[in-house]
């Protein structure tokens, strides 16, 4: 499995918003799966930022499509060589 990030750009309208709890089934679903790590998107614009694990770039496309909202998304795909987070960190010790 290869690491991927995934940039998202999207336009919001109203069947969008319809959409979005169907949607976000799917996401729960891959995240659930271990095939997405994070996903987040912006508050202020139409972007988004998934990234997933995944063997090539059609298989993104292939995840994804079973979302609702893909047919409004254009994507940019980019393989990543290092990905390094607190999740991939020992828990912080608290001392009580």
């Amino acid at each position: 499995m290869n690491k991927y990030q995934v940039s998202v750009f999207f336009s919001i309208d109203e069947d969008f918003m319809s959409l979005v709890p169907k949607h976000r089934g799917v996401i729960n679903e891959l995240i659930l799966k271990g095939v997405i790590d994070s996903y987040a998107i912006s508050a202020e614009v139409g972007r988004g930022w998934i990234t997933m694990n995944a063997k090539d770039k059609p298989d993104i496309h292939k995840q994804l499509e079973r979302s609702p909202l893909y047919k409004y998304f254009e994507l940019e795909i980019d393989q990543l060589m290092v990905y390094d987070s607190q999740m991939y960190r020992f828990p912080k010790m608290v001392l009580n």
